[in-house]
């Protein structure tokens, strides 16, 4: 596996509505909350960190692509995409062979209705953190941290 200098944080669909959309399901924080505290939290662990978030399918691509070609670990929150892109697996299974990449969800979506329980991205992905809320983009960050020094 792959040492991981830099991660590529993205967030899809309906994400840029955080703190807004279903706050009883999702909190109150902003994405501008979630990303001062993982840029922060990146530092501190010495890994460059981007984040990105779009509601448009393409974007996401893209930019897992930048991702593989970049040898960069993946934090990927695909929201409603998670249950309906085989595009993103497709994407994303280069990065799986490549730094990695941690699916992030907010929510506890095997919780929640049923067609939110399927994921094309789990299978592929290193690992998966759900239903912790905000905190699971972090602690994404700190798995990539000690896989670093041999603790992943």
């Amino acid at each position: 596996m792959v040492n991981v200098h830099h991660v590529l944080v993205l967030n899809g669909p309906n994400l840029n509505r955080l703190g807004k959309r279903q706050p009883e399901v999702y909190g109150a924080e902003t994405l501008a909350d979630v990303e001062k505290r993982v840029r922060t939290r990146a530092s501190n662990l010495g890994l460059g960190v981007d984040f990105r978030q779009s509601n448009h399918e393409g974007d996401l691509l893209d930019w897992v692509h930048e991702a593989a070609d970049n040898r960069w670990a993946v934090v990927i929150n695909p929201g409603g995409w998670t249950h309906t892109s085989v595009a993103l697996r497709d994407a994303l299974a280069e990065v799986a062979d490549g730094a990695g990449f941690v699916e992030v969800h907010i929510s506890n979506v095997h919780a929640r209705e049923e067609f939110r329980q399927h994921s094309y991205l789990s299978e592929i992905a290193e690992g998966v953190v759900a239903g912790l809320g905000t905190l699971g983009y972090e602690l994404a960050l700190e798995y990539f941290a000690r896989r670093n020094n041999g603790n992943g």
